[in-house]
C-alpha cells in the first residue's frame, strides 16, 4: 500500500492529508483515526496535526516546526500589533500562522538579517517545491509584507516583495431549480431557513452565524448585517415569504442570543455544522456537484443580475469595496448568451 502525506492548510486550518490510490483497507483503516474526514475540493482524506498522527505517517514532528524564541516573540508583538488595529479573529489567526510558517522557515537565522533574497528562496524552495496554492502563495506574502512594516530595523525592501498571479476563476453558480431543490431538500425548519436566508440575502457563512433577532426588521422588511468582511455595516432587503419562514421558526426555537445557536442556548451556531446541513440537503436533492455554502452567494447575485437588477445595487448587497469585484458576475450570466446564436445552426 502506497501513501503520500504532507501538511496542508484546509479551511484556515493546518491538517495532514493523506494521498493514496482508491484502496478499500486503506479507505476502512483511515476512517478509524479520530477526526478524520474527506476532502470532496482537495480530493485527499485529511485528519488533525497531532505528534501521534505525524508519527503515524513519518512527518517531522511539530517541534521541528516551531521558530526560534526570537521568531516566537515576534509573533506575538505581531498578534499585539493585529488586535491594537482591531483585526478580525480570523484575520489575527490566517495572518499569524502564515508568518509562523515564515519564521519556522528562518529558525536558524535572527529576524533582522532576512531580506528579499530570502523571501524569493522561501517561495522557491517551499512554497513552490511543496505544490502550495497561488492564492496560500498571496496569503503569506500579505502576511510578510504587513509583519515587515511594523519592525523598525530590518533589511527587507517592502516594496520589492513581489505577490503571485492569482488565476481568474469564474464563481460557481446554481440554476434556479438547483437552489430549490436544495432549499426544499430538509423537512427540519431551522436547517431550512438557514440555507434560504443565505440565498435570499447573500450572506457569507459568518454573516449568518453572527445574525441576532434584532438584526430583522420586519416593519422595514431588512436584515442589518453588523461588522461584516471589513468591519462594515450593510443592509439587505428580506423577502416576505422568509420572514413568515422566520416567524415560525421563532415560534419553534426561541432564540436568546443568536439567531441561529447551537445545542447550548445562547451559544453560536458553528460553521462545521451548518456545513453539514448544506451537506445533508445536498444528499436530498441528489445533486452531485461539490456545492459550498458560498455557490448561494453567488447563485444570489448571479440570478439577481439576470433579473435585471443593476450591478451597482448588488455590490451594496454583497458589501464589496469594488465594482471590478462584482462585475465577474457578468460573465457567469446566461441571459445575454441565450440570445446569440451559433454560426453552426446556419450550416
Amino acid at each position: 500500500m502506497i501513501w503520500n502525506a504532507k501538511i496542508i492548510k484546509h479551511r484556515n486550518e493546518i491538517r495532514i492529508a493523506v494521498e493514496f490510490e482508491k484502496d478499500q483497507e486503506l479507505i476502512r483503516r483511515i476512517k478509524l483515526l479520530r477526526d478524520a474526514r474527506w476532502s470532496q475540493e482537495k480530493k485527499v482524506w485529511h485528519l488533525p496535526d497531532t505528534p501521534k498522527n505525524r508519527s503515524l505517517f513519518k512527518l517531522p514532528q511539530i517541534e521541528d516546526t516551531l521558530p526560534s524564541p526570537e521568531g516566537l516573540e515576534h509573533i506575538k508583538m505581531f498578534i499585539r500589533w493585529l488586535s491594537a488595529k482591531r483585526y478580525s479573529s480570523n484575520t489575527i489567526k490566517t495572518y499569524s500562522e502564515a508568518l509562523r510558517l515564515f519564521l519556522v522557515y528562518f529558525r536558524y537565522k535572527t529576524v533582522s538579517e532576512i531580506n528579499n533574497a530570502d523571501v524569493l528562496n522561501f517561495i522557491n524552495d517551499y512554497i513552490l517545491k511543496k505544490n502550495l496554492s497561488a492564492s496560500y502563495q498571496n496569503q503569506i506574502i500579505n502576511a510578510v509584507k504587513l509583519y515587515f512594516t511594523t519592525i523598525k530595523e530590518s533589511d527587507i525592501i517592502i516594496d520589492k516583495i513581489e505577490r503571485p498571479k492569482i488565476p481568474k476563476t469564474l464563481p460557481n453558480v446554481l440554476s434556479k431549480d438547483e437552489v430549490k431543490n436544495i432549499l426544499e431538500a430538509h423537512s427540519n425548519m431551522k436547517h431550512k431557513i438557514m440555507l434560504s436566508l443565505i440565498y435570499s440575502c447573500g450572506l457569507r457563512c459568518s454573516e449568518l452565524l453572527q445574525l441576532r433577532p434584532l438584526d430583522i426588521d420586519s416593519k422595514r422588511n431588512i436584515v442589518l448585517i453588523k461588522q461584516a468582511k471589513g468591519k462594515k455595516d450593510r443592509i439587505t432587503p428580506l423577502s416576505p415569504k422568509i420572514l413568515e419562514l422566520l416567524r415560525i421558526y421563532y415560534q419553534l426555537y426561541r432564540p436568546k442570543t443568536y439567531l441561529f445557536e447551537g445545542q447550548e442556548p445562547g451559544t453560536i451556531y458553528s460553521a462545521k455544522s451548518l456545513q453539514s446541513v448544506l451537506k445533508q440537503a445536498l444528499k436530498k436533492a441528489n445533486i452531485k456537484k461539490p456545492v459550498t455554502l458560498h455557490w448561494l452567494r453567488h447563485s444570489y447575485a448571479t440570478h439577481l443580475l439576470e433579473s435585471g437588477t443593476d450591478l451597482r445595487y448588488i455590490q451594496e448587497l454583497l458589501g464589496h469595496n469594488s465594482s471590478r469585484t462584482t462585475e465577474i458576475y457578468t460573465h457567469v450570466s446566461t441571459k445575454s448568451l441565450q440570445h446569440i446564436k451559433s454560426p453552426f445552426d446556419d450550416l
